[in-house]
């Protein structure tokens, strides 16, 4: 905002557009800073996106024209946050840009700047200044992809002032609005390794991109087969065992039937030793009862 924009038309003033024109630019062909950058909000974005996959009551964009006024449009002074969200609004409406009053009024809830060395300044002062202010936008972010320590954030209190919100443990800034986390993530992105700024659950859980979560689903997936793998090994090793046990006691009761039948046979024998014993007594003493013998 100039400093000449003593006071910002708002919706609902008589001077403010009745109607947005028919040819509001929505891109002035300016990249961001640097790559780092581009992917820096495009990360942001589709994290986002994939967290609130089931929700139909939110806008995200980055690095598209917002227009809040008509004196605004006429200087062509266009604000483009990096990234910002808006709650409780149609996400499937297609928009080329976020204009308010085509939008009910509604600002911006939370807008995050990606700072670099040439933007530090405006996103600190004129761009605070404006988020606080007019757009009473609850929760101000910004960050510098090059720098880890740059992490910054504030809350509109009950007073209409930003107030700094303080870091958890892990350095992480919680924005009520989101009901998310922002924290510094080490790892590689599209290729590049660097400090990202990510979304945490209120679990502490990173919020993963479209192609992570697939990556961490088909993980999960091969680690059920292995599993499902193993344990296929493990009842198959059951079953040997069972069968050999199986197997085991087969052998071990064709060998006690086989020593109950010794056993029965010697047993017989002994029977037929003693009925011959018997019977060579029984001739003996009919023996000696002939010589008049007692047998006795």
């Amino acid at each position: 905002m100039t400093q000449a924009q003593s006071r910002v038309p708002q919706v609902g003033d008589p001077d403010f557009f009745p109607a947005p024109p028919s040819n509001l630019p929505y891109d002035d062909g300016e990249p961001l800073e640097t790559p780092r950058h581009r992917f820096a909000m495009n990360v942001l974005i589709e994290s986002l996106y994939h967290h609130w996959q089931d929700r139909d009551d939110y806008f995200v964009g980055g690095n598209m024209f917002l227009y809040y006024s008509a004196d605004q449009v006429k200087n062509k002074d266009f604000r483009g946050p990096d990234f910002f969200a808006v709650l409780g609004v149609e996400r499937q409406r297609d928009r080329k840009y976020w204009a308010i009053w085509e939008e009910g009024g509604k600002y911006p809830d939370v807008i995050i700047e990606l700072m670099s060395e040439s933007t530090a300044s405006i996103d600190l002062r004129e761009k605070k200044q404006l988020y606080e202010r007019t757009f009473k936008t609850t929760d101000y972010f910004v960050y510098d992809p090059y720098n880890p320590q740059s992490l910054q954030g504030w809350h509109l209190g009950a007073d209409q002032q930003y107030e700094a919100i303080p870091p958890n443990d892990q350095g992480w800034l919680w924005s009520p609005s989101l009901e998310l986390w922002l924290g510094i993530w080490a790892g590689k992105i599209y290729h590049e390794s660097a400090h990202w700024l990510r979304f945490y659950d209120a679990s502490d859980n990173l919020v993963l991109l479209s192609k992570e979560a697939a990556q961490q689903e088909a993980e999960r997936a091969k680690q059920q087969a292995a599993q499902a793998q193993e344990q296929a090994t493990q009842a198959q090793e059951q079953a040997t065992q069972a069968q050999q046990e199986a197997e085991q006691a087969k052998q071990r009761a064709e060998q006690e039937r086989q020593r109950a039948e010794q056993e029965c046979q010697r047993a017989e024998q002994e029977c037929q030793r003693a009925e011959q014993e018997c019977q060579r007594a029984e001739r003996l003493a009919s023996q000696l009862r002939a010589l008049g013998i007692p047998p006795e």
